[in-house]
């Protein structure tokens, strides 16, 4: 399969001993490309080193949710110097998270509308991490509906109701791990909702790893089992799931399809 995982953090220090040989089995296993996901300053300037020394990696710098309570306004223009780098292809992961609330949510709700009207300002893709939240980044995203960038619902949580309005302002959706596990009911459903042409994959590793590889840590190469229940999901062949999410996701980011 000729496959790209849209989204993982191969920055984490879980990989710190062994990158090379998670490169060298990502490229074994047909996963072309990836994009690494900045979390808050620290690891988007990891990022930008790691584009500089892996010719299939790319990037996106900004601050997760998780760490809005960081955010200074020195972020934004160190934001924008990154995104001149060849490989740095957009923002995120950007959004909110009121699952764990590290950080407060009205903070949250602020830095990820600041950092939205940044990557509109770039003219970049926004990445968003949304977790228990869908109602108030849809809200965030209505009232700023003319102004809103590119961008990807990253691990896919919601309902086929919240990827309609999604889909309806022009984002595309990406799916991960969970769309393996047992309990993925509305997902299933969304995978099969979302049209051909905005649908993307990816690991989030070394998080939520997919069934069968379930409870290791995650890696790029494991791209291929959620590309292979989405096709099954959709009555497509893998290796048409794996093409199509490609493409969507060159398309997304502005990656030339060779290369």
């Amino acid at each position: 399969m000729n496959l790209f995982d849209s989204h993982c953090h191969l920055e984490n220090g879980r990989f710190e001993s062994d990158l090379p040989e998670v490169m060298a089995r990502m490229e074994d296993a047909g996963v072309r490309r990836c994009i690494l996901a900045g979390s808050d300053m620290e690891t988007s300037e990891q990022i930008v080193k790691m584009t500089q020394q892996y010719a299939n990696v790319y990037g996106v710098v900004g601050i997760h949710p998780h760490d809005a309570k960081t955010w200074t306004d020195d972020c934004a223009q160190q934001i924008a110097d990154w995104t001149k780098e060849e490989r740095i292809v957009g923002v995120g992961e950007i959004g909110l998270d009121y699952y764990y609330d590290h950080s407060p949510r009205d903070v949250q709700q602020e830095v990820f509308v600041k950092q939205l009207l940044l990557a509109r300002q770039l003219d970049l893709p926004a990445v968003f991490h949304v977790r228990d939240a869908h109602g108030d980044v849809l809200s965030i995203l209505r009232a700023h509906r003319n102004e809103l960038p590119a961008g990807v619902v990253h691990c896919y949580s919601g309902s086929v109701e919240s990827a309609r309005e999604y889909l309806d302002m022009g984002f595309y959706i990406s799916f991960a791990g969970p769309i393996t596990f047992k309990n993925a009911n509305k997902l299933l459903d969304a995978a099969a909702y979302v049209p051909a042409d905005r649908i993307l994959v990816e690991t989030d590793s070394p998080y939520l790893a997919p069934v069968p590889m379930r409870g290791r840590r995650n890696e790029p190469t494991f791209v291929q089992y959620v590309a292979q229940k989405v096709a099954e999901l959709r009555g497509v062949t893998a290796e048409e799931m794996a093409q199509t999410a490609f493409e969507n996701t060159c398309r997304l980011f502005r990656i030339p399809l060779e290369g």
